[in-house]
């Protein structure tokens, strides 16, 4: 358990999942609201309304805090994405499903979108590489099924695993970035039957090798 002074002076005490929850939702807010590097612990545990010393009980430091939160989003999108990809045999759905999952994850919580791809520490080595894990795990996904349904070789099918979700990526920022002009339903049909008309037509005029 963990506890804090309350405003009256007694002792609040929370199972400890409890209250991990409620700090990193703070420092979430905190994060977008300020970025890394204008983030601060002190910040952080005011807005949670507990003592830093319980904040430092269960998080070291402002980076520990910032990679548990990037962790749980990483795990959101990619678990989102993978049952789409697994989600029909039918391929025209499937790039519609997978599509439409990552819009509906960004509609859902625009600010986790931002602080996975719009971070002011990307370059940083932890956070790069898990954005990058994601983003292999996911065109490996992809690829399996291209490669088992084509004549494309695994190199092949992988890039075009990434191609897809750098679309996703690029079209729901601008979606974003324009204030959701288009209603979420009409973006994802658009932007699923751009990439359908690629990705279903690539086997038929892929060059002889």
């Amino acid at each position: 358990m963990s506890s804090d002074p309350s405003p009256t002076g007694r002792t609040v005490r929370m199972p400890r999942d409890e209250r991990r929850r409620q700090l990193l939702s703070a420092a979430h807010k905190v994060f977008v609201d300020s970025g890394y590097h204008g983030a601060s612990m002190d910040e952080i545990a005011e807005l949670a309304q507990v003592s830093k010393p319980v904040l430092y009980q269960h998080f070291p430091g402002k980076r520990d805090l910032y990679l548990a939160i990037l962790d749980s989003h990483v795990e959101s999108l990619l678990s989102k994405l993978l049952d789409a990809v697994q989600s029909t045999d039918n391929n025209k759905a499937r790039v519609r499903a997978t599509i439409g999952a990552y819009f509906e994850f960004v509609a859902s919580d625009s600010q986790a979108h931002r602080l996975l791809f719009e971070s002011d520490v990307a370059r940083d080595p932890d956070v790069a590489e898990r954005l990058e894990n994601f983003n292999q795990t996911f065109a490996e996904a992809v690829s399996r099924v291209v490669h088992d349904q084509t004549s494309l070789p695994e190199s092949s099918s992988i890039l075009l695993g990434h191609a897809l979700i750098g679309m996703s990526q690029v079209a729901a920022r601008a979606w974003l970035d324009q204030e959701r002009s288009v209603d979420l339903e009409t973006a994802i049909d658009l932007v699923s039957r751009l990439a359908w008309r690629g990705i279903g037509r690539v086997d038929q005029e892929a060059p002889a090798e």
